[in-house]
């Protein structure tokens, strides 16, 4: 009997070796810059997408996983029946859930299984490698289904951003509110609760200490965490602050795997290099 397909859409920013080392298959979504749309992680990466971004004083914006697409490449797992899990990105902020929901339905086919994180980015791909290892053992489609939707409260995704001008440039804050945060150095730590994304506290100062700060101040929810990974997903950072967020982590003992991973092009898009976030799963 064939295992499980897992299938995850491309902000789960998962490495193409956990990709490969887990046998998950992913879905882009999409980048538009100037009204030319480009497939996320296959046709741009995020330095092309800073580079077009601060040459403009724009900031691309995201679409969903186009029907077309996800189809083409969910269609030789239908052809051969297999039963597929797609975990995607928060509803509340992508309709590409819904994209995958049409496919099955337009097609008939009844054992595709879609799966709204309530996420983005690793808190994606924590849920989307707990599915690939419950498939490695066997287990059907609809009993991985209840398990990552009852436990997908306990994910902890939070981010610390360095700058807001890319979060102004796509609307999402006001320019002034930008301009007074990157002139006094104020770093917001965005969080995600019921699967939309909001402003849990704010850090002062240089980045190195913003982020420190912040890593440090999640110690208590660390000692709470799930053993099995903890994730450390990164826009683009140094790689003196990625190590010493490594290093306090790792220092702590509480993890069989420390995870490092950058974000793709639609996080990128949002929260401009720089940005920098602990993720894992509560007990």
């Amino acid at each position: 009997m064939n295992k499980v397909k897992i299938v995850a859409d491309s902000t789960c920013d998962l490495s193409e070796e956990l990709l490969r080392a887990y046998d998950i298959t992913v879905i882009p979504l999409c980048i538009v810059m100037q009204e030319k749309s480009y497939f996320d992680v296959e046709e741009i990466t995020p330095d092309q997408i800073y580079s077009w971004a601060d040459a403009n004083r724009s900031t691309p914006k995201t679409a969903a996983a186009s029907f077309e697409k996800s189809y083409q490449i969910l269609k030789p797992f239908m052809d051969d029946g297999r039963e597929i899990i797609f975990i995607g990105i928060s509803s509340q902020m992508s309709t590409t859930c819904n994209v995958l929901r049409l496919i099955g339905e337009q097609n008939g086919y009844d054992k595709l299984y879609v799966i709204d994180s309530q996420n983005l980015s690793t808190g994606i791909g924590l849920q989307v490698l707990r599915a690939a290892e419950l498939s490695e053992q066997g287990v059907s489609a609809q009993e991985i289904v209840r398990i990552i939707e009852e436990c997908r409260d306990k994910v902890r995704a939070s981010f610390v951003v360095d700058t807001l001008t890319y979060l102004s440039r796509g609307g999402r804050c006001t320019a002034v509110t930008a301009l007074m945060a990157n002139a006094f150095r104020i770093h917001p730590m965005i969080a995600v609760k019921d699967g939309a994304m909001g402003v849990a506290r704010k850090y002062r100062g240089k980045l190195p200490v913003a982020i420190t700060n912040y890593v440090n101040e999640l110690e208590p929810q660390l000692n709470g965490a799930d053993r099995k990974r903890v994730f450390i997903t990164h826009s683009g950072c140094d790689e003196a602050i990625i190590n010493a967020v490594y290093d306090i982590i790792n220092r702590l003992g509480l993890f069989d795997e420390i995870l490092i991973t950058r974000a793709g092009g639609v996080i990128s898009s949002h929260c401009g290099p720089g940005t920098l976030g602990v993720l894992f799963y509560m007990k």
